[in-house]
């Protein structure tokens, strides 16, 4: 069994790859995860190019210890497979991830999969590059299982909702914004993604909001996402970075609360026990399964 790595992703941040400039400036930010952009940030007359721009920063820049990735452009285009390769070969073991858009199948997974192996191979790297993908049309959201249970080498999967607004039909003034529903509009499908996600043992994240002037709409999108089981948002500026890396962190006195009734509940099966009186309510092996997730989240981020 392939043990995939444990990344953080409170936060991903979306960063042209056609600017020097911006990806010198994310490099800077310690946010968790930053996404080098070939797709729809770069205009089709600058995807080349941009490549050994990309190249170049996950080569030349510190990043520190957030993770590093690039968005490659999808399969139905001219340059999907020329991106992987370039990039690939350029960063080596400089890159972590490549994210591929628009998913519509297990089988499109399966052959960045299969490409990556190969190139891996060939250029004897050490360490395994990860596949992140995108769920940004109702036909992936239909067959959303078999993309998360495609291949080991996939880590994660990101609701798109831009591109997922027109496929569906979706009226919004803002990307990731609910078009004045009456609740949450996206509910269903971060829910329903986050099920395939946590049904195969992979990270689930919540796409963008596009509004970057808007930071309290943009807190509650990221509290809604975090409570149905997602660990993370993507960011379209700085602004939005501490937002997200905030909201799903746990905070300080929950996780303090569920080392206590973990331990409480330790004891208690030292004695015998099943269950043990914590702060005037029962708990049981139930109880210690959701604080776990707690007390996980709080040591892999050292708080």
């Amino acid at each position: 069994m392939t043990t995939r790595p444990h990344r953080n992703r409170r936060c991903q941040l979306s960063v042209p790859g056609s600017s020097e400039k911006m990806m010198q400036k994310a490099a800077g930010l310690g946010v968790d995860y930053v996404f080098l952009d070939l797709e729809d940030a770069v205009a089709p007359s600058e995807k080349r190019p941009s490549r050994k721009r990309i190249v170049d920063a996950l080569n030349g820049l510190d990043w520190g210890r957030t993770t590093r990735c690039v968005r490659v452009n999808d399969l139905s285009t001219e340059y999907a497979y020329e991106d992987i390769i370039e990039v690939v070969e350029g960063a080596r073991e400089n890159l972590d991830l490549i994210m591929l858009p628009k998913a519509m199948s297990a089988s499109d997974v399966q052959f960045v999969d299969k490409l990556l192996s190969m190139m891996e191979k060939k250029l004897g790297l050490k360490k395994r590059i990860g596949v992140d993908v995108l769920i940004e049309e109702v036909e992936a959201m239909m067959l959303v299982d078999e993309i998360a249970a495609s291949t080991p080498r996939l880590e994660c999967l990101i609701f798109g909702m831009g591109d997922y607004s027109a496929s569906q039909g979706i009226s919004v003034r803002d990307i990731g914004g609910g078009g004045g529903y009456p609740g949450d509009i996206w509910h269903y499908q971060r829910q329903r993604l986050t099920i395939a996600c946590r049904a195969n043992k992979i990270d689930a994240v919540d796409g963008p909001y596009a509004d970057f002037r808007a930071p309290e709409v943009f807190r509650e999108e990221c509290r809604r996402a975090m409570t149905l089981g997602m660990v993370g948002k993507w960011a379209i500026h700085p602004s939005q970075v501490e937002i997200a890396q905030q909201v799903f962190s746990p905070k300080p006195e929950d996780v303090a609360r569920a080392r206590a009734m973990k331990k409480a509940y330790d004891e208690a099966l030292a004695q015998g026990l099943g269950a043990v009186q914590y702060e005037g309510k029962m708990i049981d092996i139930a109880s210690v399964r959701i604080v776990n997730n707690t007390i996980q989240k709080a040591d892999r981020l050292g708080l």
